[in-house]
């Protein structure tokens, strides 16, 4: 009884706190996002799903980020130029599984830790890949485990240099291709861009595909496949099904050719040179009667007051549902008046208030005179300069003679995190990459597909009315949604009264209760001293945010509670079900 006082008196105590109350919301988010992920965790565990194997194809570059990807891959430490402030590439990568819609097991993928960071990383090829008179086959997959609000998830493929250096890959690298989906609000797309040489000038240009298609924009994995051909085509693929197709040498922006012949820039038009096409005509004059300022519309004298206009009856009245706010005080918030409403009785009458003749079209209106057009006799017509051989001209027939690639590479900022790339080819034969997507990224999106339908409520499981309370929730119908909202509910009531938390909801007491009480007993230090010594030794904010990560240790070991205790729950879901089908089936 004496430390059931204590406990209660003591977290009042702390919590009562603001700047405490703030630490102890943090923490207790971070709970709550372990519950969850523990819980997708293990009913995402009762689909089947196949295990990693690695690759047995080959190709020039192919990538699915196996244990030794360290050696392939380094992470830039460059600055990024061209911009106001300077941006170190401060964002962290990991090589890790899905932690959303988890499809094979053992597949880990290159994942984009930070959000609103600057992450760059690249991978030299063992030798430089060239594609003149062939094929080029650019293939990736993207995971978009947060989503994408704004962000790219494009990779390039980088200019082979002697000045290629891994640890200094930044905005600036010289890049051949550029390829992937790029969203930021309305803007989504998938980037087609590539850099191309003026032979006369030596300069390069970016030639941007214009009509982009969309980029998938959803939890599940997503393939981008391009594909360039030496007869000068390009298709995209998304998800192996083509997105857009069509012709360098036409689809692109600025034009890979420019112009065979350009305005003169020394040629100027004439002062003489008339371009209107019509004149008012001199001969017509204005005629008397014409009144240019009698009004559009005059009062119409013939109306009458409707007989049942109210007008004694105001447009609008005082709300008389409207109530006081119970927290309105008069002092600082002056006198309190009601909302206004429109008055009903207006709406059974042709109007309320002072009636006013309305208006009509003023018959004598004409409004300002202006004289008849005419062809204009010194019209010349539109001017232009003369053409004269563009000096810049030159004609590519093959553009899709790349230069040589020397290393692939993300440059990326994006305001969401865990972005995960995965399975990348980058060779010659398309029928080897749709091998390779065949036997890695279709079986993937059939289990990510079943998954997400398994965590998803059934169809005949779902209520019509409204939840009103987690009292309402079921655990077979939602498992994430119930721990979810059970824990954010035990948490909520634990700030007040942490002894109410575990009467009133039991189901989260026990595999969580203890822990989430211990948590915040470690960031109080004791119960030791009595009542009196708690308030009194309240813990100041710097000490509770060490003790903060104590704490976070705490929420680790609550969330193997939690995953321990939904298998539980769900095993016995599952074998109720089970002894039900079993009747039937007899019956």
């Amino acid at each position: 009884m004496r430390v059931t006082s204590l406990l209660t008196l003591g977290c009042a105590a702390v919590l009562s706190r603001a700047d405490v109350l703030e630490d102890i919301e943090d923490t207790a988010t971070e709970a709550t996002s372990s519950v969850a992920s523990a819980v997708e965790s293990v009913t995402s565990s009762m689909v089947s799903k196949p295990t990693f194997t690695p690759t047995t194809l080959k190709a020039p570059f192919l990538e699915q980020f196996t244990d030794d990807w360290e050696s392939r891959w380094q992470v830039s430490s460059a600055k990024k130029e061209g911009t106001e402030e300077e941006w170190t590439y401060n964002g962290k990568w990991s090589v890790e599984e899905p932690t959303v819609l988890r499809g094979i097991e053992g597949d880990k993928g290159l994942v984009l830790k930070d959000k609103a960071a600057h992450h760059a990383i690249s991978a030299k090829f063992p030798t430089a890949i060239s594609n003149k008179k062939d094929t080029l086959v650019v293939q990736y997959e993207v995971k978009l485990q947060s989503g994408l609000e704004c962000g790219g998830a494009y990779l390039k493929l980088l200019q082979d240099n002697k000045a290629l250096h891994a640890e200094e890959f930044s905005n600036a690298s010289p890049y051949i291709i550029m390829f992937g989906p790029d969203k930021c609000g309305s803007t989504n797309k998938v980037h087609f861009i590539f850099r191309h040489k003026n032979s006369k000038t030596g300069e390069y240009e970016e030639k941007h595909l214009k009509n982009t298609p969309m980029a998938r924009i959803t939890k599940q994995t997503s393939l981008y496949t391009l594909i360039v051909k030496p007869d000068q085509t390009y298709e995209i693929r998304i998800d192996g099904e083509t997105a857009r197709a069509g012709s360098l040498l036409e689809d692109f922006e600025p034009a890979v050719n420019p112009e065979k012949e350009i305005d003169d820039p020394k040629d100027a038009k004439p002062e003489n040179w008339v371009e209107d096409a019509k004149i008012a005509d001199p001969k017509e004059k204005k005629p008397s009667d014409w009144d240019e300022d009698a009004p559009y519309e005059v009062v119409d004298d013939e109306a009458e007051k409707p007989a049942d206009w109210l007008e004694n009856e105001p447009t609008t009245i005082p709300d008389p549902e409207a109530e006081k706010p119970e927290d309105w005080d008069d002092e600082e918030d002056g006198d309190w008046e009601p909302p206004t409403i429109r008055n009903p009785k207006c709406d059974d009458a042709s109007g309320c208030g002072p009636w006013e003749k309305p208006m009509k079209p003023n018959p004598e209106y004409k409004g300002k005179w202006t004289a008849a057009l005419i062809d204009n006799p010194l019209y010349k017509g539109i001017w232009a300069p003369k053409k004269i051989a563009n000096p810049a001209y030159y004609e590519d027939k093959a553009p899709a003679d790349f230069e040589p690639m020397g290393a692939i590479g993300f440059e990326i900022w994006t305001m969401q995190n865990d972005i995960l790339f995965d399975n990348i080819y980058i060779g010659h034969s398309i029928s080897d990459a749709e091998a390779f997507g065949n036997s890695t990224f279709t079986p993937k999106k059939d289990t990510e597909k079943a998954v997400e339908e398994s965590e998803a409520p059934k169809p005949d499981e779902k209520d019509d009315s409204p939840i009103k309370s987690p009292s309402d929730l079921s655990f077979t119908a939602d498992p994430v949604t119930f721990v979810t909202e059970k824990v954010k509910l035990f948490i909520e009531i634990a700030k007040r009264d942490p002894i109410q938390a575990i009467t009133f909801v039991p189901e989260v007491s026990a595999p969580i209760g203890i822990g989430l009480i211990t948590l915040l007993l470690v960031l109080l230090g004791g119960v030791g001293g009595g009542a009196a010594a708690v308030s009194a030794n309240a813990p100041s904010k710097e000490e509770l945010q060490q003790k903060a990560k104590v704490a976070q240790a705490k929420a680790a070991a609550t969330k193997e509670q939690v995953v321990e205790a939904v298998s539980s729950g769900t095993q016995r879901v599952q074998e109720e079900v089970n002894k039900r089908t079993t009747r039937s089936s007899a019956e």
